[in-house]
């Protein structure tokens, strides 16, 4: 954790995590502090870049949204301009909701989020068309048990 955060700044970035519409005075009033001192801390926590925005969490299932698929790919290629012009490449699908260069057997990890199986493979199609990929492992989520959870701080 951050040596210029005290207990207190936490506290405001747990309550944020649970809820970020809390106006100023309820997230104010549930750590104890004035308005003006919370609004003060939160600025800092802008300003330092530890807030970085605020999101809301959307009940995927409710759009029609129902599958997840966990994409283990292995590459050949290391050169620099090679993963560029893949990380441009996969940045361009928006079913990719996350996105993660690993370590171990795989080179990176991609979380997709689509509609059903014939929708996946258009997104599946779309990520081996213009890059060379030594190999792509699909796992399908049967069940998410935690999904989202927040920060432990």
């Amino acid at each position: 954790m951050s040596k210029n955060l005290d207990h207190i700044d936490h506290r405001l970035l747990r309550e944020l995590q649970t809820d970020a519409t809390l106006s100023q005075r309820e997230l104010a009033d549930r750590i104890g502090l004035s308005q003006n001192a919370c609004w003060r801390r939160l600025k800092a926590l802008n300003d330092q870049g530890v807030i970085i925005g605020s999101t809301a969490q959307i009940a995927r299932e409710k759009l029609g949204l129902s599958l997840v698929v966990f994409v283990m790919l292995r590459t050949r290629h290391h050169s620099a301009e090679w993963l560029q012009a893949f990380r441009r490449h996969v940045l361009t699908i928006p079913e990719v909701v996350d996105f993660h260069r690993i370590g171990g057997d795989y080179d990176y990890q991609l979380k997709v989020v689509t509609q059903d199986m014939a929708s996946y493979d258009k997104v599946y199609q779309r990520l081996i068309e213009k890059v060379e990929l030594d190999s792509v492992t699909s796992y399908f989520a049967m069940e998410a048990i935690a999904e989202g959870r927040p920060l432990p701080i």
